[in-house]
């Protein structure tokens, strides 16, 4: 619902405010006082194409913003919407601001204070007014929104639900199947794969095999050095006459000396002498073992340094690292397993795109038979609304055509009309008069007010061209549709103004040399009732009775 309206510098209006409530808001005024510039600043919150020659003279910008309260129906969704953009909205405080500021460089709109862009702007507008004036592009007047509400007054939302969920169903598995096209090799890559895994099969290397063969190589190569130098420490240590062990005995020897005359002495330096005697034969022995792991032997020298050559040209090919090795046979493994696997797997795809089809057209032909069920209640109310508010002779029809299945179902409607005894049926969106389009409107809102979610709904020259008993008729039915929805109406009839539960007034006046719009609540709309009916004492006191005949 729209709650307040702000207008800045916009054309003939310099300032002006207005607190709206519930149910019918009449706006009334004389020609060219500025009743237009009021719906077109509407529409700006809507999204709608700024107009810069708009700005009032002598100023830089004009600003348009309105606050609203979302309706529950609406909060999940617009909840969402402002998420994803970053902004705080909350149920517990449903209240949103939408402003737009347009300079002769730019425009900037904003939801909350936070600078957004047009379409989400746009978006969250259309959601929250419904506006019907003369050459404006009317929500109900587009086939795919009028298939929504139709699905909305059958309450066919689940079954709406079924076909959209199949459909995403599918084109998750079509993005699968892609996925696993784009990734399959084809028979040259298939060919490579095959022989690399035979290339590595074949040579069959063990994890660290190559680090392992080096430290042997290595070893190998330098076996008769390795020997030599064992045997001279083995000698130093303890073979040889004067080597380390002995020398260790001789101090040994002096020590025991020295322990004879006071122990004390030489505890500690007997004790260290002995371990570090024993040490030198571990060491020693140790040493020697070593011996045991040298092979002398050049074929066995040989086979290391063939195997490591084999063990090279593998990781040149597909390493550096021998672990690299490995993932390039298990990744050729798989691809390979892939191409081999791929026409099974084809077969399974197509499997599964059958029954989702099978699937998908059996929800939509549900959905079609309880849309066309539907349509003929929906056909038959519109028709009496359409009576009622003075076209006696008008008819209205549901067109159905079948499309390739889809989130919607396989079906898309046009909504016929025609005004005339005898004439042609044709789609509602070409219908010609905007007046004429306009009461068509409140007719099919006051068929879908319970199914129609947008808030607050705004028509222009909905009472052109009637009169007498026909205007009584739509001020009656754009009475009850206030009950359902926030209405506002720019009328020119005193019987539909009469009818308002609320009455605005837009007015020109001068001020220092300058005329300006303005706009203001009437408490007494009588006065203003009268002049619409042509003025005098006859059209006051006819003012009056009307408000009074309306009050009861």
């Amino acid at each position: 619902m729209l709650n307040y309206l702000k207008i800045n510098d916009f054309a003939l209006i310099e300032r002006a405010e207005a607190e709206f409530s519930s149910g019918f808001t009449v706006i009334t005024g004389e020609s060219g006082a500025g009743k237009s510039i009021l719906m077109n600043s509407i529409a700006l919150l809507t999204g709608e194409r700024v107009e810069r020659g708009g700005i009032r003279s002598g100023c830089k910008s004009y600003t348009v913003s309105g606050e609203f309260t979302v309706p529950p129906a609406l909060l999940a969704g617009i909840s969402s919407q402002l998420e994803e953009a970053g902004i705080n909205f909350s149920a517990e405080e449903p209240q949103l601001t939408l402003r737009r500021v347009v300079s002769a460089s730019a425009t900037r709109n904003f939801i909350n204070d936070i600078q957004v862009s047009s379409r989400l702007l746009s978006d969250i507008g259309c959601r929250l007014i419904d506006l019907h004036g003369a050459n404006e592009q009317i929500s109900l007047t587009v086939p795919a929104r009028q298939l929504e509400l139709l699905d909305n007054f059958a309450d066919l939302a689940e079954l709406r639900k079924m076909c959209a969920d199949t459909v995403a169903e599918i084109r998750a598995l079509n993005a699968e199947k892609s996925a696993f096209e784009s990734n399959l090799p084809d028979a040259g890559e298939a060919d490579r794969c095959a022989l690399i895994v035979e290339e590595i099969s074949a040579v069959n290397p063990a994890p660290d095999e190559d680090e392992e063969l080096s430290a042997k190589q290595r070893i190998g190569s330098n076996a008769r050095l390795v020997l030599e130098t064992i045997s001279m420490l083995t000698g130093m240590l303890t073979e040889n006459e004067d080597g380390i062990a002995d020398q260790l005995g001789t101090v040994y020897h002096h020590l025991s000396g020295l322990e004879k005359i006071d122990a004390s002495l030489v505890t500690d330096a007997v004790s260290v002498c002995a371990e570090l005697q024993n040490s030198v034969s571990e060491l020693s022995s140790s040493l020697a073992a070593l011996t045991e792991k040298i092979d002398l032997d050049p074929e066995s020298l040989a086979a290391t340094e063939a195997r490591l050559s084999e063990l090279h040209t593998l990781k040149r090919r597909y390493g550096p690292t021998l672990e690299q090795v490995f993932a390039a046979r298990d990744a050729a493994t798989e691809k390979l397993q892939k191409y081999k696997d791929a026409q099974k797997r084809r077969s399974e795809f197509a499997e599964e795109e059958k029954a989702l089809a099978e699937k998908l057209d059996s929800a939509a032909a549900k959905l079609s038979a309880a849309r066309k069920a539907a349509a003929v209640t929906f056909i038959e109310l519109a028709r009496k609304k359409l009576v009622a508010i003075g076209f006696e002779h008008a008819s209205f029809d549901v067109e159905f055509s079948t499309v390739p299945p889809g989130a919607n179902g396989s079906d898309r409607i046009e909504l016929l009309f025609n005004a005339n005894a005898g004439g042609e049926l044709r789609p509602l969106r070409k219908v010609a008069s905007s007046g004429e389009l306009s009461r068509v409107m409140l007719a099919l809102k006051t068929v879908l007010a319970d199914a129609d979610d947008v808030p607050t709904v705004i028509f222009d020259e909905i009472d052109m061209n009637i009169g007498g008993e026909t205007a009584n008729k739509v001020a009656e039915e754009l009475h009850e549709l206030g009950k359902k929805r926030q209405i506002f109406c720019i009328s020119h009839l005193a019987q539909v103004a009469a009818r308002g539960d609320h009455h605005f007034l837009v007015y020109k006046k001068e001020r220092d040399g300058r005329t300006i719009s303005t706009v203001c609540e009437l408490d007494d709309p009588a006065p203003e009732l009268a002049r619409m009916l042509g003025g005098g004492e006859s059209a006051l006191k006819h003012a009056k009775e009307l408000c009074r005949q309306h009050k009861k």
